[in-house]
């Protein structure tokens, strides 16, 4: 070989090694860059801002720390584990911020692994089975992914961290020092997102919080003042009265207070009032604080019927395997026929024996045969005509209470129905098909927010006007209907820090219904004043029994 060809491929040998170092280095970088974020990101969408990754993260220090003071054979066992750890505190940060987008809240693992499924449900009802089983193989490749690339990570970031051992030992040590300053501070560059992190103990700390309420949550649930109380001595002053329990998904105070949606809700209870006081009725309407917000419709619903805060999954499943009585029970006591109209309960319903429930009308009880509507699979006209018909168009009928979730305000909110006249209801084929049911639900999310709020509004406004125009064409002076909302919308149509506060509205025409709450401060009419009275949801079931009882 020539010199000329020595030289040359001595450049080029030169030229691989500079560019594989280069590479090297790109990768580390990236590395870092990485397990920065997974250790320092906030866990909530409305704190994602540049600023709040400007962050010590405690348990970095404490891994490169713990790992340096090992021996080699010693680390390189414990570096995978420390891997691992970090890629599940991305998972679940990742999770997180799901939660926050929808819910307005961080992701509990003790307490809200089973909400997963609620979502998977959604999917389903919304898009179908394929959809739900492809974004449910998708999450756990992306889930895995995401604890690969982590672990490999830190990986290339100890290795880099042992071969400059002084380096690294000075570093830790400036960083630690100014974590112990900053922590006692409590220094937040970020609203609630301190300086001095320490996600990874936070989260093992809030387990240990979630467990330890749970334990409260079980003890609190066996003290009932109305437990005892005799089936004829409770709810006396409604005795004769179907009583109609109507809840509205995502009617939430936004509706009344957002200016781009509270015009036209406005005018529908307005307008709607009027039409009912000319009938005879009168109404009177108040807040309640919702233990959730975005979803989890079953929470707030359990919450209200059991008096007990409902926050989470497992809260639910130790309500619903335990005594309580609740709302539903208390008229069953009392010798009212108990009935649930479920139009979105489209798999068995086991706790409806818990909740005391004589009838259950699921999906496929109702016999839907018209066009489908995205979520809300079915008009709240035809939910509302069928209970009608199934359990009130006799006139011999026995009291009946009725627990009905209506479903056609769900998200994404579009299409809405349009509606028809009742006496037309029939199987549901004469209502008209809208262009849009088969869109995608993730849609809610990508959609222009002044287009959302569009369609929130307008389909808040037809389960509303469904409800007065029930009233007005099959009320009479035995039916006494409460109305609420379950909870309020996702943060994408209220905003940030919007609150967890929903209307609720008793209608009568028997002066003597609305006179046992004359105490509680309600304001009249179908729309609570801004400074109308706010209770907890759960307060709900002791204060209704205390008044009518």
């Amino acid at each position: 070989m020539s010199l000329i060809s020595r030289l040359r491929q001595s450049r080029l040998s030169a030229g691989r090694i500079g560019w594989r170092r280069a590479g090297g280095w790109v990768l580390t970088a990236l590395a870092a860059v990485l397990v920065l974020v997974v250790l320092v990101a906030p866990s909530e969408v409305s704190r994602l801002t540049p600023a709040a990754f400007l962050r010590i993260p405690l348990d970095g220090l404490l891994a490169v720390a713990i790992l340096l003071l090992l021996p080699p054979k010693a680390r390189r066992i414990a570096t995978p584990v420390v891997g691992l750890i970090f890629g599940v505190l991305a998972v679940l940060k990742i999770l997180s911020l799901g939660f926050s987008a929808i819910l307005d809240r961080p992701f509990d693992p003790v307490l809200d692994g089973s909400f997963l499924q609620s979502g998977l449900t959604y999917l389903r009802l919304s898009n179908g089975t394929a959809t739900a089983t492809i974004a449910t193989i998708v999450a756990v490749l992306l889930a895995v992914a995401v604890l690969v690339v982590v672990m490999l990570s830190v990986r290339r970031l100890i290795r880099l961290v042992a071969e400059r051992r002084r380096v690294s030992v000075l570093t830790v040590a400036v960083l630690a020092t100014g974590w112990l300053i900053l922590a006692p501070a409590g220094v937040q560059i970020v609203p609630n997102v301190p300086v001095a992190a320490s996600d990874g103990y936070d989260r093992l700390h809030q387990a240990q919080v979630s467990v330890q309420t749970e334990r409260e949550f079980t003890a609190a649930a066996s003290v009932d003042a109305f437990r005892d109380v005799p089936g004829p001595k409770l709810l006396t002053s409604l005795r004769g009265k179907d009583v109609v329990l109507a809840f509205v998904e995502s009617y939430g105070r936004a509706a009344l207070d957002r200016p781009e949606i509270a015009p036209q809700i406005d005018e529908v209870l307005a307008r709607g009032g009027e039409r009912l006081h000319t009938a005879g009725y009168a109404a009177r309407s108040g807040f309640l604080t919702s233990p959730t917000i975005g979803g989890g419709s079953w929470l707030a619903q359990s919450t209200l019927l059991s008096g007990l805060w409902i926050d989470n999954q497992q809260r639910y499943r130790t309500l619903v395997g335990g005594d309580r009585m609740t709302l539903n029970s208390a008229f069953r006591k009392a010798d009212w026929r108990t009935v649930a109209v479920m139009p979105a309960t489209v798999a068995d319903f086991p706790e409806g024996k818990f909740f005391g429930y004589d009838q259950i009308y699921a999906s496929k009880d109702l016999a839907y045969r018209g066009p489908l509507y995205a979520f809300a699979m079915m008009p709240d006209q035809y939910t509302l005509s069928k209970f009608q018909r199934a359990e009130r168009a006799s006139s011999q009928h026995a009291p009946v209470m009725a627990t009905i979730p209506l479903i056609s305000s769900h998200a994404p909110w579009e299409p809405v129905p349009t509606m028809i006249d009742w006496a037309n209801v029939g199987d549901g084929s004469g209502f008209e098909a809208k262009s849009g049911a088969g869109d995608s639900a993730d849609l809610v999310f990508h959609r222009d927010p002044a287009r959302l709020r569009a369609d929130y509004r307008t389909a808040i406004a037809y389960s509303l006007e469904n409800l007065i125009s029930y009233v007005e064409t099959y009320g009479d002076d035995d039916l006494v209907l409460v109305f609420l909302g379950d909870h309020q919308p996702a943060p994408a149509v209220t905003g940030p820090n919007a609150g967890r506060d929903v209307p609720i509205t008793i209608v009568a025409r028997d002066p003597a219904v609305l006179d046992r709450i004359s105490g509680w401060g309600w304001t009249d009419g179908l729309k609570p004043a801004p400074d109308a009275p706010v209770w907890r949801m759960d307060t709900f079931r002791d204060r209704f029994l205390t008044a009518f009882s």
